[in-house]
């Protein structure tokens, strides 16, 4: 039987500063504007693999905003999701910059970028299965002991699903949890955009979620599209503001769960950087609004 979503599941996230905060992606475009600004209310996410080199303009401008402003630190490349084994010196690579710049928080996808010695410019899906669950967890497990601390997970936005899955998204999702003590990145906009291309219900997969392992929500924008057959087809693009939908979903979400810190982003067509932080603003408005809610337990294991 599915365990219930709204059971404490084993894991632990470090004391970090953006409790109850929204955020935003660290472009270098508006690098002059946030420095102008100085700290504020917030914090700023940015993908471990831009900063993968030992130095230069990219780190001179991510020291300077780490000065003044908390970070989140987000990969995309470790295919965790993958069967073979990860790369040692990417791990080691995004160990260091963990210990450079001390993120509040450390994430990474469910999914995979690599076979054999190609690297793929994607996040790919995975078929849910107990053999894929077992290497992710092992794949976890070595990361979280590399960086001596533990990582956030996140949901993936979908196009195809695998006749060979024997295990749902959520009940995979949960099983990590519980194997491995990480916890969860709740990206809302995932859920909308795997809803939609699938034809199941995203509140029904987000009542079904575990939310209570969830340490931070992303927001993004996606593209509307057709597939072969002219049915509607959305694409995780993160080029434009948050949806409606996905905001109600939001909203729901940070109701029954409380304040997660959350965060917008925005990859391509950047926009001006007050359109960038008018969505923060608008994530922590309601942020605010449920202010009162307390977060559940995070110290003791499910029975």
């Amino acid at each position: 039987m599915a365990a219930s979503s709204s059971e404490t599941l084993a894991f632990r996230f470090p004391t970090h500063p953006i409790a109850g905060l929204a955020g935003t992606s660290f472009k270098h475009e508006h690098f002059a504007a946030i420095a102008g600004e100085g700290p504020h209310r917030g914090f700023f996410e940015v993908h471990a693999e831009n900063y993968m080199g030992a130095g230069g303009p990219p780190h001179r401008a991510l020291e300077q905003i780490r000065s003044d402003n908390p970070v989140s630190l987000h990969g995309v490349c470790m295919s965790i999701g993958g069967p073979q084994p990860l790369d040692k010196a990417h791990l080691e690579r995004f160990r260091s910059l963990i210990d450079r710049y001390e993120p509040a928080l450390v994430s990474e996808h469910l999914a995979w970028s690599t076979h054999q010695t190609t690297y793929l410019n994607d996040l790919l899906p995975l078929p849910y299965t107990p053999e894929s669950l077992a290497w992710v967890c092992d794949h976890i497990d070595e990361v979280q002991e590399a960086i001596a601390r533990p990582i956030l997970l996140e949901n993936p936005s979908t196009y195809v699903t695998f006749k060979e899955s024997t295990i749902s998204e959520t009940d995979f999702i949960r099983s990590i949890v519980r194997r491995t003590g990480c916890g969860l990145l709740l990206d809302v906009n995932n859920v909308f955009v795997s809803a939609t291309n699938h034809g199941f219900s995203a509140l029904d997969y987000l009542s079904d979620f575990p939310l209570a392992a969830v340490g931070e929500i992303h927001l993004a924008g996606h593209a509307e599209q057709s597939d072969d057959e002219g049915d509607l087809l959305l694409i995780d693009s993160h080029d434009g503001p948050v949806a409606d939908a996905v905001w109600k979903l939001y909203e729901i979400v940070i109701s029954r769960r409380g304040p997660i810190p959350t965060l917008i982003e925005w990859d391509s067509n950047i926009p001006d950087w007050p359109v960038l932080r008018g969505e923060a603003i608008a994530a922590q408005a309601i942020l605010d609004r449920f202010s009162s809610i307390a977060l559940p337990d995070q110290s003791h294991a499910a029975a």
